[in-house]
């Protein structure tokens, strides 16, 4: 069935239960099979992997990366190709779109483990149990699916707002199952086959694949008396430094210092290239730039200076300067400064995306049909529930924060009215951008919090992590609704499905978030220190932890030039931000990504930076439609990039868990 919509006339000019009563009639597919045991357990177990992808690949960017039309051409492919077995029915395109929001509510449940709870952590240096994070991480994603129902019906079913996102999901599903069926198999072919390859590669470059490989299967230990597993460097100049430590080559430095404590290194890392395919160009240059900024001008100046130095840790020992004593000591401050105002200046230079949600849901229209009877009672989620649950989930919430994290009740229960508030400017920016600014209205919470008890870090950090995740869970949820009400599908089994999700993403990355940010000493002991490193520098986390640090010890405690830079910034961030408006989006720079430059590893930035120029310049050379190339490199992009990411990631994982096992 093609897509049908109402004209812009009708969505103006009807009331909700004549286009409830159209949807109804013309849309809706009532006897097709969507919540079924196979799709919830489809849904199930793609969204753990996705979710255990996204962990990983938020660890290294703090960037969550979306995975629902990665699931929607996992589950064809695969279903697909069984039916033409003979052993199963092919899937329906309700059974995918149900997967769909199955796994992408998994992959929202990595957010506070990589933002406020890691900072949290960070902080205050109490490692969080599991069975809390989940239990706290359920409740709070609860409470965004029964926040986001009656929205619904506001943003969607009456407002026929774009949600671009989620209507892109509904197009791709539409064209797999109604339209050419090749093209969707040629795009799960190629996530396939670039997955296998990538995870090739990633085999070979992984230390403990290989130690298995090597000491426990081959046995290489015993008969070619290895003391060490080869495997490839990933960091490919150490090549060049072994040649030159051993033949007294050139070393490369800056204003005297050794560009390897810089970390200006050159990482050949697949799962950053495809990272940088989905960011795109101009975000990837922008990080790239920040990242020159800091590492290559300032922070050697800095050292020249002595603002940032060698220290004794309260152990005694030598703490030599790094890429992360760099951010540490002095750059994450103007880092933070260039992200928190550019996203603010972009957050209020809407201001229709922050009061015409309100607008939007407190609006009536004249009802032009006497008949009060709801024709989609039976298949929406009752308002009821929210209405009820609502409450319940808030108090269980507040007592929860107050319990697990020590956060007093008043605080708990003032977070609670900014949950309603920064959900409907959250609802508003995705239904209308794709885009939920929960980073800069988290802060808000965070300073409202911080202005009222300034010693307690946890104080700001996870009242604001509630409001987050709620206001994001609720804005995505609509999105992922978006495709079923294109296609007709039963609201209703789509709220079962995200709750489905939600305890898939969090059984999945919870026991991940251990193994690979705070795996056991030799002695079995855990400890924070482990959670941010060269690998998984925690960028999100990173930022949180400064704006909780600002808040807690304010600006006497920073040194003179980290004042001054943190002063340049916000300039330069308000200035990127208006060039940015009064351009139309034409200017190239993002102040949010500049920001994100200086806390992520230049290695990585560089390799993002290739990814997104890859397919830039590919698209530009291969822009006609229905050519093999524009079917690769544009129509293909982001399955490519998928399986860059997954099979870097799901390697990668592995990798960790085999480390952990064989030490």
């Amino acid at each position: 069935m093609a897509l049908i919509q109402l004209s812009e006339e009708q969505v103006r000019t009807w009331t909700r239960a004549e286009k409830d009563k159209w949807w109804f009639e013309n849309v809706y597919r009532g006897d097709m099979p969507q919540l079924t045991i196979r799709s919830a357990l489809t849904g199930f177990f793609l969204g753990g992997v996705l979710a255990a992808t996204a962990l990983y690949i938020g660890g290294k960017t703090g960037i969550g990366i979306g995975v629902g039309l990665t699931s929607v051409i996992l589950a064809f492919g695969m279903f697909r190709v069984m039916a033409n077995t003979g052993l199963i029915k092919d899937f329906t395109i309700l059974e995918n779109n149900c997967t769909q929001s199955i796994a992408t509510a998994a992959g929202y449940m990595i957010m506070p483990m990589i933002s406020s709870l890691a900072a949290y952590m960070l902080v205050t240096g109490h490692i969080v149990p599991w069975w809390q994070l989940i239990l706290w991480n359920a409740v709070i994603s609860i409470l965004g699916v029964l926040l986001a129902f009656p929205m619904k019906r506001r943003f969607i079913n009456e407002e026929q707002l774009p949600f671009p996102e989620g209507r892109a999901a509904g197009v791709v599903l539409d064209a797999l199952y109604t339209g050419d069926a090749s093209s969707g198999m040629f795009k799960a072919k190629l996530l396939a086959v670039v997955g296998v390859f990538t995870g090739l590669y990633q085999f070979i470059a992984s230390d403990g694949w290989m130690k298995l490989l090597q000491f426990k299967i081959l046995r290489m230990d015993k008969w070619a008396g290895m003391t060490e597993p080869w495997h490839f460097q990933e960091t490919i100049d150490l090549y060049y430094y072994a040649f030159a430590a051993k033949y007294q080559w050139w070393i490369p430095k800056i204003m005297g210092t050794d560009t390897r404590q810089l970390g200006l290194r050159l990482t050949l890392d697949a799962a950053m290239l495809g990272v940088g395919g989905l960011m795109g160009i101009r975000v990837a240059t922008s990080c790239v730039l920040g990242a020159a900024i800091n590492f290559v001008v300032l922070a050697p100046i800095m050292i020249q200076l002595g603002d940032i130095k060698e220290y004794l840790n309260p152990a005694g020992v030598l703490v030599k300067i790094s890429r992360a004593e760099i951010v540490n000591q002095w750059a994450l401050w103007w880092g933070v400064t260039m992200m928190v105002v550019g996203s603010m200046v972009s957050l209020f230079s809407k201001p229709e995306m922050l009061i015409g949600g309100f607008k939007k849901f407190f609006a009536k229209k004249e009802e032009t049909i006497p008949d009060s009877h709801d024709v989609l009672a039976h298949i929406e989620l009752p308002l009821w529930m929210s209405w009820v649950g609502v409450p319940i989930f808030s108090f269980l919430g507040a007592w929860l924060t107050h319990a697990f994290f020590g956060v007093p009740w008043l605080m708990s229960f003032i977070a609670l009215p900014l949950i309603f508030i920064l959900t409907v400017i959250c609802t508003n920016a995705m239904a209308l951008t794709s885009w939920t600014p929960t980073g800069s209205l988290s802060k808000i919470t965070q300073f409202t919090m911080g202005a009222i008890d300034r010693a307690n870090p946890a104080n700001n950090l996870i009242p604001a992590g509630m409001t987050a995740e709620i206001a994001s869970n609720a804005a995505n949820l609509l999105s992922d609704i978006k495709p079923g009400y294109m296609l007709g599908a039963k609201p209703r089994q789509q709220a079962i499905g995200h709750v489905i999700g939600i305890f898939s993403g969090g059984l999945a990355s919870v026991p991940l978030f251990f193994l690979l940010f705070l795996p056991p000493n030799a002695d079995g002991v855990r400890s924070t220190s482990t959670l941010v490193s060269e690998a998984f520098p925690m960028p999100a986390a990173m930022q949180w932890k400064g704006v909780a640090d600002l808040i807690t010890n304010g600006l006497t405690s920073l040194p003179t030039s980290a004042l001054i830079s943190m002063a340049v910034a916000a300039v330069a961030a308000l200035a990127f931000e208006v060039l940015r408006i009064k351009t139309k989006g034409r200017f190239p720079i993002s102040a949010v990504s500049v920001g994100l430059g200086v806390v992520l590893p230049p290695a990585s930035c560089f390799a993002m930076w290739v990814g997104a120029m890859i397919f830039w310049w590919k698209a530009r050379q291969t822009h006609a439609p229905g050519t093999r190339g524009y079917a690769l490199w544009v129509d293909g992009m982001e399955p490519i990039c998928a399986g860059l990411i997954s099979g870097a990631a799901l390697i990668g994982i592995g990798n960790a868990i085999v480390n952990v096992l064989m030490n």
